[in-house]
């Protein structure tokens, strides 16, 4: 599997190797090729990857049905909601972005999906658990965030291990990547088969996170993706509007 600096180790029987939090060219953010995430998540040695587009689901549908032998898509979303960022994974529709945390939840929970929290504490980002009054939401969700890999400064992923450890949560490491270079940079290992939402419920609690770095050039890209993203029409998904209404094609 990829350690920290992205290296191969051939996978153990009846173990995985997973990235719960990637982004693709389905988000405003991103200008990864879906087929290059699969490749290289492949060639890392991750068995499955969650492609969580923001507000977004229609690129990772597609990757699913494209995904290489020995890779599992699992289709989710980074959903913005009006109290934070959500991880929603296995989903067949997007969840509108803008409803409060509670509804979003109840809203992937309707389509059999799983939640999680991401960068719970990152004071840079849409992170849900900065307002102390979103605390009671530890009940709504099946894990936590506690390593996510652009995370930049000390704290925050230290503040989210312990909060998933005092509220009785899984804790995952991810690499939230926004580019090829990232994918895998940190990630969980898990015993069983999270191929289904039953199946990683089960996995989670076996789950030991091995953390790792965004490299500082990888997020730079990001401000520019942003900028291509937004010459092309594919903005943020805006409250009110569909899968992907008002973003350009997937090119």
């Amino acid at each position: 599997m990829p350690s920290g600096g992205g290296g191969i180790v051939s996978p153990r029987a009846g173990r995985a190797f997973v990235d719960l939090h990637c982004h693709t060219r389905g988000s405003f953010d991103s200008l990864s090729d879906p087929a290059a995430v699969m490749r290289a998540a492949h060639s890392r040695g991750l068995t499955h990857l969650a492609i969580t587009d923001h507000d977004r689901v229609d690129v990772a549908l597609r990757a699913r049905d494209g995904a290489p032998a020995g890779l599992t898509i699992i289709v989710g979303s980074e959903v913005k909601t009006r109290d934070g960022d959500l991880i929603c994974l296995f989903l067949e529709r997007a969840i509108p972005p803008g409803l409060p945390a509670a509804e979003a939840v109840a809203a992937a929970r309707d389509q059999g999906g799983l939640v999680g929290i991401p960068h719970p504490f990152d004071r840079f980002r849409g992170s849900l658990l900065n307002d102390p009054r979103l605390e009671a939401l530890a009940g709504l969700v099946d894990w936590v965030e506690g390593w996510n890999a652009r995370i930049i400064g000390r704290g925050g992923n230290e503040h989210g291990a312990t909060f998933a450890l005092e509220h009785r949560l899984p804790s995952v490491a991810v690499s939230d990547a926004h580019t090829v270079l990232e994918v895998g940079v940190a990630y969980t290992v898990m015993d069983g088969d999270p191929s289904t939402p039953a199946g990683l419920l089960a996995a989670l609690a076996t789950a030991a996170i091995v953390p790792g770095r965004a490299s500082y050039m990888a997020r730079v890209i990001t401000p520019l993706a942003k900028l291509v993203q937004r010459t092309r029409g594919n903005d943020r998904v805006r409250p009110g509007r569909p899968d992907g209404a008002g973003a350009g094609l997937d090119r």
